[in-house]
């Protein structure tokens, strides 16, 4: 069974003690891909270092929208210089709206729309944060695909309802869910990944954070336990886990171009 984590922070500080042991975890657990996100631009160099040393490792670089405070209007020019300074660069992010914890709206639009410009004219996907904002996302990309055109993407950690999902799904991204799916009480992403279709779902765990069910009790979360995200997806919709494993890996290969061992099944893999 092979596994592809489309969103972790291997860079914090949380991974510095023992980075090899978790290499050795997640190939030891089937994971063959991982795309690595990006809080600002700044973390570009560490990032690429962490993938000198990970062949299975892509990256993206972007702005987060909590940090949307340093954004300056020369910052999309630092951002698309990266972006085309390495062939391991797969995506723009991670970008996107948080009103959950900012509410400097405006800056968060400015740098999320200049982003969306920088993913359009280099054809790439944008990994997209979006936290208690789907309303004001799904507006402002409904603005910008009537003005410029759409551009392919995820919506990450998805926690919205089925309604919001909907929208994003009727707007061409993919849906990529986190550790939160395990969750018992999380009603509404139970339904959304059952309402996702095949080819548009991802799997990640944006670790550090979220650790899955079982392992919520852990404080960090790592790239092995994508397994359990897979796993109750899987059970969700009613099908085994390695079919799970190998739409969500191919998906993850046609979203962000990735090279994958993966093979051309005729049909799903059991476990």
């Amino acid at each position: 069974m092979q596994l592809v984590d489309t969103h972790v922070h291997l860079n914090f500080p949380d991974f510095q003690p023992d980075l090899a042991e978790t290499i050795a975890n997640w190939r030891a657990a089937g994971v063959v891909g991982l795309v690595h996100s990006c809080v600002e631009p700044s973390e570009f160099d560490g990032i690429r270092a962490i993938a000198d040393l990970v062949p299975e490792l892509r990256f993206a670089i972007g702005l987060h929208p909590l940090d949307a405070g340093q954004w300056v209007p020369e910052m999309a020019e630092q951002i698309a210089v990266l972006a085309l300074s390495d062939s391991r660069v797969v995506a723009i992010g991670e970008t996107g709206l948080d009103l959950f914890k900012a509410d400097n709206v405006a800056q968060q639009q400015d740098a999320f729309r200049a982003q969306l410009a920088i993913a359009r004219q280099q054809q790439l996907p944008v990994i997209i944060h979006c936290r208690d904002a789907a309303v004001e996302m799904a507006a402002l990309v409904r603005d910008e695909w009537a003005q410029h055109g759409p551009v392919s993407g995820v919506m990450h950690c998805w926690s919205g309802t089925p309604e919001e999902t909907q929208w994003f799904l009727d707007l061409g991204f993919y849906i990529s869910f986190s550790g939160i799916v395990t969750f018992k009480n999380a009603h509404q992403v139970h339904e959304s990944a059952q309402l996702v279709p095949g080819d548009r779902l991802l799997i990640e765990t944006d670790c550090p954070f979220l650790s899955p069910v079982p392992k919520r009790g852990e404080r960090r979360n790592q790239p092995a336990y994508v397994r359990y995200v897979a796993q109750r997806v899987a059970e969700l919709r009613q099908q085994s886990v390695g079919a799970i494993a190998h739409q969500t890996s191919q998906n993850a290969a046609t979203l962000f171009g990735l090279s994958l061992p993966i093979p051309d099944l005729a049909e799903p893999i059991g476990v």
